[in-house]
Order: structure tokens, then C-alpha cells, then sequence
């Protein structure tokens, strides 16, 4: 399938559902938006399946576009969902066509178009927004960068490209408001959530001398800081600002027997292959997996998986 097809097939069609995927991030919220803005230009029925997560990422992307109730779709289009266990809650299926750029996607799609080496979806929508509507105009840029900017740390994470950069700088020349937008991402922070940050700096776990660390963060911390999970967004990068980290993963307790694990690499070991081993998924460089474990347990295992590979 090429984006060719992927517009065609999008413009044979009239009522569109876009399905984001659980705890939802900028990537997935700003292609859905994008995607959703697009086909609303091009004259189509377009909504976004309303996530019930959408209020803890950046709901200023994502209201204008949520669906009414009572709205019937006939075309469900994916975008930066990997797998059925990642639908939001509520949503079963079936989906038309999945737009993704995870190595892991499980084709569970009827149509899919996978790009694995973009950085983020978003880079993946720009292309089907511009033949869409034929220009990007500058909510579209806003909404793009904020889906590229979000997957790829503001620029600064391994799986930044020359193609990444080069999609910013026409998103930037087509008006995205990015020094804005890099300011309410990236540089403003609640007070929970630098309370947060403290008790996990000051908590941190080393293993294989230094190379690996594990950040634990349990419900209670979460109530100490008075955070909630749209004070969590992004966590997943902070134990890795350690000079030395070369692995590094926040394992964050659901409850006292389940947790979800982030985990995060420069490339000297493959988080998708280590996420695999306990059912979850990603790209090599940044991967996720949920156990049933409690966090303690999780992270001696999580720790050994990692010693299989670098030692």
C-alpha cells in the first residue's frame, strides 16, 4: 500500500471514526486532529473516537474533533495504534485502515500503512494531509508538529532523522506556532508534576554499573505530589538524563500486582525485543509492556532481560 492508496482509499469515503490509542500522547493526538482537520477541508464527515484519556493529553488538540453523540461512521481509520490491545476504552473494533510507524503494528487492520523508520505518525499524516488538502495550512502545521515534535522529544531523542527535522522545518514555514507550542510541551510543568519529578530523581535505581535505570513509580507517590496521569506524560524519558544511562525504564504500579513498564535505550540494547518477552511492544528504541507483577518484581525481571543482552 502506498500514500496514494492511502488517499484514495480515504477519498472513496465519506463518514470517518479516528481511533487513537490508549493513554493517549502527542503523536496519536495530534495526527488523529490532523487527520480529522484534513478530511473535514476535504469536504468528508470526520470525528475522533472519543478516547476518555483524551482529557489527560493536551485537550485542546483534541476537542474540536471529538464525535457527537449518535454519530454513525462507516470508515475507521487507526493512527499510531499498534495493536487491538491498545484500542481505547470502549472501542472493539473493526478498523478500516491503520496509518502507524511501529515496527510491532500486528496488521489487525484491514488495510495497513506502516512506515517503521519515521520517528513519529504524525511525519506519516503530513504526507496524506498534504495531497488531501493540497497545502498545509497553519492549524494543520500546529497540529503535525505537535504529533512530531512530542514522539521525538522536541528533536532531541535517537530516533530524530534529517527526515524529521526537514518535516518540522515545513511545518515551521507553513506557520506552526513552534517556539509556542515547544513552550506549552516542553517547558511548562504543574507544580505536582515537578514534585513528582523530585521523589523520582531521588529514587532512583542502577544496574549493570550504572549503565541501566529504573525509575519506580508507585500510586502513593502520585498521591503525595497531588499528580494525576496528565502529570505523568513524558516520564518515561527522565531516568535517562543520567550521564551513563545507556537503558533506562519507569515502571509505573497500576496496582499492587500490575504494573506498566517504559522502557527506553541509545541503542545498545533493543527495547522492542525486551518488551516482546513480556507481551508488549514497540520500536527499538522506545518500547512498553504491562506484567502482573508487583513493581519490585517487575523490575528484577525487567533487569535480568536486560543482563541477557548486554552481558
Amino acid at each position: 500500500m502506498t500514500i496514494t492508496d492511502v488517499v484514495s482509499r480515504l477519498r472513496e469515503h465519506d463518514d470517518f471514526i479516528i481511533i487513537t490509542h490508549i493513554r493517549p500522547d502527542g503523536d496519536t493526538v495530534g495526527s488523529g486532529a490532523a487527520l480529522c482537520n484534513a478530511l473535514q477541508k476535504a469536504g468528508k464527515r470526520a470525528y475522533l473516537y472519543d478516547n476518555p484519556q483524551f482529557p489527560d493529553c493536551y485537550p485542546w488538540l483534541s476537542d474540536p474533533f471529538v464525535a457527537p453523540q449518535g454519530y454513525e461512521p462507516k470508515f475507521a481509520v487507526a493512527v499510531d495504534l499498534a495493536e487491538e490491545k491498545m484500542f481505547p476504552k470502549g472501542f472493539s473494533g473493526p478498523v478500516d485502515l491503520c496509518i502507524d510507524h511501529h515496527p510491532s503494528n500486528s496488521h489487525y487492520a484491514i488495510e495497513t500503512y506502516l512506515e517503521p523508520d519515521k520517528a513519529s505518525c504524525g511525519e506519516i499524516v503530513m504526507k496524506v494531509v498534504k495531497e488531501l488538502c493540497g497545502k498545509l495550512e497553519k492549524d494543520l502545521a500546529d497540529q503535525l508538529y505537535v504529533a512530531v515534535a512530542t514522539d521525538t522529544g522536541c528533536f532531541v531523542y535517537g530516533n530524530t532523522t534529517g527526515d524529521t527535522l526537514r518535516a518540522a522545518a515545513e511545518l515551521c514555514d507553513a506557520g506552526a506556532s513552534n517556539t509556542v507550542l515547544n513552550k506549552i510541551l516542553f517547558r511548562t510543568s504543574s507544580k505536582a508534576r515537578l514534585l513528582l519529578e523530585s521523589m523520582i530523581f531521588s529514587s532512583l535505581r542502577y544496574y549493570h554499573g550504572g549503565k541501566t535505570v529504573f525509575a519506580i513509580v508507585t500510586n502513593d507517590m502520585l498521591t503525595k505530589a497531588g499528580a494525576t496521569e496528565k502529570d505523568c506524560n513524558d516520564i518515561a524519558s527522565l531516568p535517562g538524563r543520567v550521564e551513563g544511562a545507556a537503558t533506562s525504564a519507569v515502571i509505573k504500579e497500576v496496582d499492587a500486582n500490575h504494573c506498566k513498564i517504559s522502557l527506553r535505550t541509545n541503542g545498545m540494547v533493543n527495547a522492542n525485543a525486551v518488551c516482546k518477552k513480556f507481551g508488549g511492544g514497540g520500536h527499538a528504541m522506545a518500547s512498553g509492556c504491562s506484567m502482573d507483577k508487583s513493581c519490585e518484581e517487575a523490575a528484577a525481571m525487567l533487569a535480568d532481560a536486560i543482563a541477557e543482552v548486554i552481558e
